[in-house]
């Protein structure tokens, strides 16, 4: 018989009998104590071995999955991982660039960082040099977007130096006139509007393009773009015009180069004070602005924007392409906002 059937305090009673002197099963009758002895003898075998199992078969597999899982875990890396990846960071002009702050992040991971950085002057080169030694760039290259030569000529790098692969490419590029960012936005003249419509949008096609035969596959881009590019900024005038054309071109370029494996997407940082942002008027209020109403109370740094894009660059945003990232504190969701 299988004491199972029998109710908990039937049970309990059996185990009574077991435990109890031979004597005391006189308040039964023969037979009755005979039954109830092997009920509770069956029940404590029965007891022992669900002891010494400890737990349903199922179960165990159950936890045996997921300690396996929990190993395969640690032993594969951090989710941002970026080693054996070969990174080129666009961009950087001192230590304030947002370039500079996603370079970092890209080392951190485990990337192989390439520079790119401005021809102007041996004074431009040298400051590039020395900030960015510690990542021990194996490319630093000049590169000036508006001329095809400086286009061929990083590629041709990136073939002798890397291999011809590249993994990661950072679009960090705008400029417009001065003039063109203060003022009316009336006045803005169709020099300034091809400049910075040019350096500021165009160049993530003509970089793209230049790079694309040596992307492989699961490569990703991303480009840096301003909540003026969908909501009126003061003072932003032509340059939200063409961060807007960034966006758009940000979600064609996704759609093109998907099939090949090739994710693109764009980090709209908020307002950090950089050499690019000092050009435009008020950026110092509005970056106080941003710090009272934004729902963390606060604007972001370089790291925080770095740390994003090292997370778009890698394998874990997989299945993100085309899109606009906010980092910005919050600030975009913001209706109305008042300053406490």
């Amino acid at each position: 018989m299988d004491p199972t059937v029998f109710s908990p305090k039937s049970q309990r009673a059996c185990f009574a009998v077991a435990a109890a002197p031979t004597s005391a099963c006189g308040i039964f009758s023969s037979h009755s104590s005979s039954v109830c002895l092997r009920l509770a003898q069956t029940a404590v075998r029965t007891a022992h071995r669900v002891q010494a199992v400890g737990v349903p078969q199922s179960r165990r597999r159950s936890t045996s999955n997921m300690r396996m899982m929990a190993s395969d875990a640690s032993e594969s890396g951090p989710i941002v991982d970026l080693r054996g990846k070969k990174a080129l960071v666009t961009g950087i002009a001192n230590n304030r660039s947002i370039a500079w702050g996603i370079a970092q992040s890209l080392k951190q991971a485990g990337a192989e960082i390439g520079i790119t950085y401005l021809p102007m002057s041996e004074k431009v080169e040298s400051k590039v040099r020395s900030l960015t030694e510690p990542l021990s760039p194996s490319l630093f290259v000049p590169l000036d977007v508006q001329k095809t030569e400086d286009l061929e000529s990083l590629a041709s790098v990136i073939e002798s130096d890397w291999g011809g692969q590249i993994d990661i490419v950072v679009h960090c590029l705008a400029f417009a006139n001065r003039d063109d960012l203060t003022g009316s936005f009336l006045n803005t003249s169709i020099e300034g509007w091809n400049t910075a419509t040019t350096v500021s949008a165009h160049s993530l096609l003509s970089l793209t393009k230049a790079v694309k035969p040596y992307m492989s596959e699961n490569a990703s881009v991303v480009t840096l773009s301003y909540l003026g590019a969908a909501k009126v900024v003061p003072n932003y005038n032509v340059m939200g015009v063409a961060k807007a054309a960034l966006e758009a071109s940000t979600r064609y370029l996704a759609s093109e180069l998907g099939p090949d494996g090739i994710r693109v997407n764009a980090i709209s940082a908020g307002p950090i004070r950089t050499l690019a942002s000092s050009a435009i008027g008020g950026i110092m209020s509005m970056i106080k602005h941003v710090e009272a109403v934004a729902p963390l109370r606060r604007t972001v740094t370089q790291k925080q924007v770095g740390d994003a894009a090292a997370f778009l660059l890698s394998d874990a945003s997989a299945g993100i392409t085309g899109q606009v990232i906010y980092v910005d504190a919050g600030y975009e969701i913001m209706g109305v906002g008042f300053s406490e």
